[in-house]
């Protein structure tokens, strides 16, 4: 007899910062598998054991987060796979597509939750980095950088599209060789933290602390 798993098959049907936030990772970092069985199941595989445990908290899931031997980057993976052909359809209708990674378009999310929307997409595909700047130099300072990688040159042009009606004006384009990263210097590093890490998120407390650290750690510094 086949084990039955709790979770919460209606948790992509409504928005709230909540779904916002996860659906941001899966764009980022998910999957949808349909296997040759006929049977439907959508996946997290990630270095951070703690968000997978907090977004299974949020779906009301009984699934385990499993241990991975793969190894990326030398940190271990782990992942949260969830069977229900029921959330994998309404992910489909969200934009959410099996093999998405080069023809992703970025989905139709209400302006009142694209913050949680951005956060959950810059945790699983997002980058941020800070340093010195002119370290042979006396006059030294502190610079910050962040970055969105996605496998789809479109998804990142309609991201740039819409935080520059945020003020958040340029962001270069660089295509490498897996994919495309949209890079944002100082200031608007700054303009995307405060729209990230708003005052709602430290109520659900999704976000990734190692990368919000990095923000906060600069913002001190230069104060």
């Amino acid at each position: 007899m086949p084990v039955y798993k709790k979770v919460n098959k209606d948790f992509f049907k409504k928005w709230s910062p909540e779904m916002a936030y996860v659906l941001g990772f899966l764009f980022a970092d998910g999957n949808i598998v349909h296997t040759k069985r006929n049977t439907w199941f959508w996946s997290l595989q990630i270095t951070d054991k703690d968000i997978l445990i907090k977004i299974k908290k949020e779906i009301n899931s009984s699934h385990k987060v499993s241990f991975k031997k793969k190894v990326l980057n030398n940190k271990q993976l782990y992942r949260l796979q969830i069977g229900s052909k029921e959330m994998c359809e309404d992910l489909i209708k969200l934009g959410l597509t099996p093999q998405k990674s080069k023809t992703m378009i970025f989905p139709q999310v209400p302006e009142k939750y694209f913050s949680d929307f951005l956060r959950g997409y810059f945790d699983g595909d997002g980058g941020v980095w800070f340093g010195l700047k002119n370290k042979k130099n006396i006059n030294q300072s502190y610079v910050i950088n962040v970055c969105f990688t996605s496998g789809s040159k479109d998804f990142l042009i309609f991201l740039r599209g819409i935080l520059n009606k945020k003020s958040i004006l340029g962001g270069s384009l660089v295509e490498k060789e897996r994919g495309f990263d949209l890079k944002y210097s100082i200031k608007n590093s700054l303009i995307l933290y405060k729209i990230m890490y708003n005052s709602n998120v430290l109520k659900n407390n999704l976000f990734l602390e190692r990368k919000r650290a990095i923000f906060e750690k600069f913002i001190c510094l230069r104060s």
